[in-house]
């Protein structure tokens, strides 16, 4: 079996001769779509073998067994012909009544595209691809590091805003809001991009099962929203290998294009576990779905206000947040004055810098809260790096064994952290002095107070924006300047 990288990067030195898939982004639509339907096939093959009378929600044309799996198989210009005139167009036209696997493929292929122009290429594209087995327990456990690497390629050819959650960041989240299968809880992630989170709250429900009314339920007890095309079909991929039989429960559209109080209490969750978008802004119009006094374009902030309305009383939540929303004013403070009203904001875990390098140097928080009951007083926990280390890279990211001492200290809920005590890392902060200073939350480590000028990949960048927009300012004040005397 060939390594992942060396797979992947074969398949891409393919893909790159191919004059229509120009970039990155083309080519993992590309494998994309297809990687789904060869794991849906061998999922069906599976599931043909365990009941008698599976009925498969594809035509028998339109199987990947059918068309793509001989090797020596539909080729050149007819297996183009086949792609972009049968196979595309009635998958995004399949019908099935209320068949939920066939509105699944119909949701997943609606702006799928094929962007290969060759063929031949084509062909030897989906040869590698009939490489894997994913019914194999082992190559299914490589397809998880095919998948990392796709998705990494995905976010040096993505836009702002976006990027891969290192896998122990939702693991601890995930593992710290303990979604419970006893009490039969609701989790819901707004902006699931590729289904980190949910493979998360799977895989944690699965070790609490233990009968088959459990599994069920494991099936049907989460929700993810996503925007975009392909990282949505990517989850719906992920989910599969994951053993959701049916990932329908991953819809595809603008979580925040809806009007919040469209949300009706019906559509509560008991928990939800994200990774908003931040540094990015939404299009023109989608602030006027917010109350008044909450109205923005940035992203995060949008996310935060909707946390708050579609929560249960009693529901918890974990999410990712920017530093900007910690510090920011303005709406920012009416945001964070809410949340503290009507949620515990009980934790923030203050992430060092490089934890989402190389996508981004924004530093980032892990906030933890509940809602139903005012914010009494907010702990906050600074995640060291390990020792010897100076930032994260993509060949050193954040390890979950790192969190070790956040796990030990954590306590229960229930008591209301009681046992919790500050130490050099941890340290508590009433809601009176959170209130006097307007409600920043960006408060540093009172155990620290020296913590230096900061370290010059952080600054560097900071200092380049500053001299960005001073030029900006100065360009701006000269033309200003020459029009007031060229008309005067």
């Amino acid at each position: 079996m060939p390594n992942v990288s060396s797979l992947v990067k074969s398949i891409q030195d393919i893909m790159r001769k191919d004059a229509g898939t120009y970039g990155d982004a083309q080519r993992l639509e590309q494998l994309g779509w297809m990687f789904f339907l060869k794991i849906f096939d061998d999922r069906e093959q599976e599931v043909e073998l365990l009941r008698d009378h599976y009925k498969s929600p594809l035509p028998k044309h339109l199987r990947w067994s059918t068309w793509a799996t001989d090797p020596e198989g539909i080729t050149g210009d007819a297996l183009l012909d086949f792609v972009n005139n049968s196979l595309l167009p009635r998958l995004k036209a399949l019908t099935g009544g209320g068949d939920r696997i066939a509105g699944l493929i119909r949701m997943a292929f609606e702006d799928a595209n094929n962007y290969m122009k060759n063929g031949t290429l084509m062909r030897q594209v989906i040869n590698k691809i009939n490489g894997i087995d994913f019914n194999a327990s082992e190559d299914r456990h490589m397809f998880g590091d095919i998948y990392e690497k796709i998705l990494k390629d995905l976010q040096s050819a993505g836009n702002a805003g976006e990027f891969y959650t290192p896998r122990a960041v939702t693991q601890f989240i995930v593992e710290q809001i303990n979604p419970s299968l006893k009490r039969r809880e609701t989790i819901l992630d707004p902006a699931c991009g590729t289904g980190g989170f949910l493979t998360c709250v799977v895989d944690h429900l699965r070790k609490q099962a233990k009968t088959e009314a459990d599994e069920q339920f494991i099936q049907d007890c989460f929700q993810g929203i996503e925007k975009k095309h392909l990282p949505h079909i990517l989850c719906m991929t992920n989910l599969l290998l994951h053993g959701i039989d049916v990932p329908s429960n991953v819809r595809h559209e603008n979580t925040l294009a809806r009007p919040l109080r469209d949300w009706s209490p019906k559509e509560r969750v008991d928990v939800i576990v994200t990774n908003p978008p931040f540094g990015g802004m939404e299009e023109d119009g989608i602030e006027a779905n917010y109350p008044a006094e909450f109205r923005t374009r940035e992203t995060a902030d949008l996310f935060l206000v909707l946390l708050m309305k579609i929560l249960k009383r009693g529901g918890r939540a974990g999410l990712v947040l920017p530093d900007g929303t910690l510090f920011g004013e303005g709406v920012k403070t009416r945001i964070k004055e809410a949340l503290l009203a009507d949620c515990n904001l009980h934790t923030i875990v203050r992430l060092p810098n490089g934890v989402f390098a190389p996508y981004t140097g924004i530093r980032t928080n892990l906030l933890f809260f509940t809602k139903g009951a005012p914010t009494t007083a907010v702990w906050y926990y600074e995640h060291p790096y390990p020792a010897g280390a100076k930032s994260y890279n993509k060949g050193k990211p954040i390890r979950i064994e790192e969190f070790a001492a956040e796990r030990a200290w954590w306590g229960d809920a229930a008591d209301g952290f009681k046992s919790r005590v500050e130490n050099e890392q941890a340290w508590c902060v009433s809601i009176d002095q959170i209130k006097a200073g307007n409600y920043n939350l960006d408060l540093k480590n009172p155990h620290n107070p020296d913590t230096g000028p900061g370290d010059v990949d952080h600054l560097l960048p900071e200092y380049e924006a500053l001299l960005a927009r001073i030029a900006e300012t100065r360009a701006a004040l000269k033309t200003e300047l020459h029009r007031a005397l060229t008309h005067s």
